[in-house]
């Protein structure tokens, strides 16, 4: 097949959205497509280029002026790359894929990885809607996305072409016991919350520290939230870092304490370091923490119950080791080779003259109710 991938740019930013869609354009070249990606462009260009991925330039910036622009580009690759499938991973490229989709040009899908965003329903132009998780789905049904459109290709990204092997990692010398997040620093990741119940079992705990990996625009807000309390030596921001692994590996406590969050695909590289987990009850991270065995779940927007399971894996080294051992089980689920073969299974849904590849079985993966 010829697959084309739509994202706004394909930054190294952390950004999963971008993440996931590399992933899926160097496996899917190595497995003998003819793949393309049109984006701003970005540090992954080259690593596209060495899977054989070619990228052609489109800033899809949303201005009056640049959307002319950009439907003009669109035009262009589209008669030059000639795709059997265009796949949308942001609101711009689906738009663009979907008004200017002549007949049956090309057949068109999307993922939608951020349900919570208003616009998300836009994604329903697509003739099939990939959703990363079954809560996402469920959702995109209530909000009117036909469901006979939608697929759950639950996200994974171990094994990443992104990323060495996670045994090609050493962890950092952290103070221990650590406890780390590794998350955009916006108020809906729940940051506030973690700073809030660090605060209140840090006199308990003296030699815990709170690791903030990640930047955004809320940043200078928690660090100023940080310096009036009690501990801001203990309380560390550590910016962006393109390969979290040796934080995770040297974390004990990994919290991710989102308001929303269609998968949490950082959930699974903490899974796979060894953490224990304690992340919000809220959206796909049931899912991604096998429902509660794979790590703890504590209502979102509440830092006493959170510090409350702080407090109480702090206190008994046999129950966080015992949680360290259940985030490494049944992983295999989260490869991106696994998303990569179910993602294609889709695309054949659409392109009749191939056969299904007998490794997928599409029945797993439909929405079910």
């Amino acid at each position: 097949m010829r697959i084309l991938h739509l994202t706004n740019h394909i930054q190294r930013i952390g950004n999963g959205i971008v993440n996931v869609a590399v992933d899926l354009a160097c496996l899917q070249s190595k497995n003998g497509h003819q793949v393309a990606v049109a984006s701003s462009g970005g540090e992954y260009t080259a690593l596209l280029a060495s899977y054989g991925v070619r990228h052609f330039q489109l800033d899809q910036s949303r201005t009056p002026l640049n959307m002319i622009k950009a439907t003009w580009h669109y035009r262009e690759i589209i008669q030059e790359f000639q795709p059997d499938i265009v796949h949308a991973h942001m609101m711009t490229g689906i738009l663009l894929a979907g008004l200017l989709k002549n007949g049956g040009e090309y057949s068109l899908v999307s993922t939608i990885h951020n349900e919570f965003q208003r616009s998300a329903v836009l994604m329903g132009l697509a003739d099939r809607v990939i959703a990363v998780s079954h809560a996402v789905a469920d959702s995109m049904v209530r909000r009117g996305i036909p469901q006979n459109k939608l697929r759950v290709v639950a996200n994974g990204t171990l094994d990443s072409p992104r990323h060495r092997s996670i045994r090609d990692y050493q962890p950092l010398p952290l103070q221990h016991p650590a406890i780390a997040t590794v998350a955009g620093m916006y108020n809906r990741k729940g940051i506030m919350e973690l700073i809030e119940a660090f605060v209140k079992i840090a006199d308990d705990f003296p030699q815990a520290h709170l690791y903030l990996v990640g930047n955004g625009p809320d940043r200078s807000m928690f660090e100023a939230l940080v310096q009036n309390t009690p501990f801001p030596r203990r309380i560390h921001f550590e910016g962006f870092q393109p390969e979290p692994q040796s934080y995770m590996l040297a974390t004990d406590i990994f919290v991710l304490a989102s308001h929303c969050e269609s998968f949490g695909l950082v959930l699974t590289e903490a899974r796979e370091a060894g953490c224990a987990i304690v992340a919000s009850d809220v959206d796909g991270i049931p899912e991604t923490l096998d429902r509660g065995q794979a790590g703890i779940l504590v209502p979102p927007k509440d830092s006493q119950t959170l510090a409350v399971i702080l407090a109480q894996l702090l206190s008994d080294p046999k129950q966080l080791q015992k949680w360290k051992y259940n985030a490494k089980q049944n992983l295999e689920r989260f490869s991106a080779m696994r998303v990569h073969e179910e993602t294609l299974a889709v695309y054949y849904e659409l392109v009749k003259n191939y056969n299904l590849p007998k490794i997928v079985r599409t029945e797993e993966f439909l929405v079910s109710k």
